[in-house]
């Protein structure tokens, strides 16, 4: 399979948001979206991270 389940990390608090995955053969590097986070109440970037379990 080439979709992996990962992590959205916020960068300012670094609270674990969102779950997501992505497409390996099209996506390349890790992925970095503005995210609403309801830590800080506003957007924010969110990183990829490892599943943690």
């Amino acid at each position: 399979m080439a979709s992996d389940k990962f992590w959205l990390a916020c960068s300012v608090c670094g609270d674990y948001n969102y779950v997501t995955c992505k497409n390996k053969q099209n996506t390349q590097g890790k992925m970095k979206l503005m995210k609403y986070c309801p830590r800080d109440r506003k957007h924010t970037e969110h990183n990829e991270t490892r599943l943690r379990d």
